[in-house]
């Protein structure tokens, strides 16, 4: 069976990435043994090029174990990384990257942010796509509580999500998924 790939941050089975891709493909009806992941840690690792997963992809690649590969790497803020932070970065970086490995012709990227604001990272989509009341209630939580790291929220953010809502913890009908649905839909026809 000829697989797709999907390259996201974290580790391969038990990063926050890999948990929500799973659900959502399981939710879209596709079967996820068709899926290798490789899960690239951080951002950083996804821009070189000598990484050690990118051998392995191209070697199944050529081998005609995989035909079709998505990125999937977060936006983050240009504000704190001017090369490879924001949308409009990430995605020319990563767009550079499937071009020096020769992957144009079967690589797609998804830039995880929230799609209003194009910057932030999974969390940032997550908080995006849930009732205003609800966000307000976080957003709230966190301007006055006194966690120490509020500056790098995504963990916070995540844990508070998660505690929070526990029942529906993705509202996959939401519009802001609806790219990431469709390139998900891409990778697998």
């Amino acid at each position: 069976m000829v697989k797709v790939a999907i390259l996201h941050e974290g580790k391969k089975d038990k990063s926050d990435d890999s948990v929500l891709l799973k659900l959502l493909i399981q939710n879209l009806g596709y079967d996820l043994s068709r899926v290798e992941f490789f899960g690239f840690k951080f951002k950083s690792n996804f821009f070189k090029i000598e990484d050690i997963k990118y051998a392995e992809l191209k070697l199944q690649i050529e081998e005609e174990l995989i035909s079709r590969v998505l990125f999937v790497v977060d936006a983050d803020y240009e504000t704190s990384d001017k090369r490879y932070g924001g949308f409009n970065n990430t995605e020319n970086e990563l767009r550079d990257i499937i071009t020096k490995l020769s992957f144009s012709e079967i690589a797609d990227i998804y830039v995880t942010c929230n799609p209003q604001t194009k910057d932030g990272c999974l969390e940032s989509l997550l908080l995006s796509s849930i009732p205003e009341k609800q966000k307000d209630c976080i957003e709230t939580f966190l301007n006055c509580s006194e966690f120490a790291f509020k500056e790098n929220h995504k963990s916070v953010l995540n844990e508070i999500y998660k505690k929070a809502y526990p029942n529906a913890p993705y509202d996959f009908s939401h519009i802001n998924f609806d790219e990431l649905k469709q390139k998900l839909h891409n990778l697998f026809r």
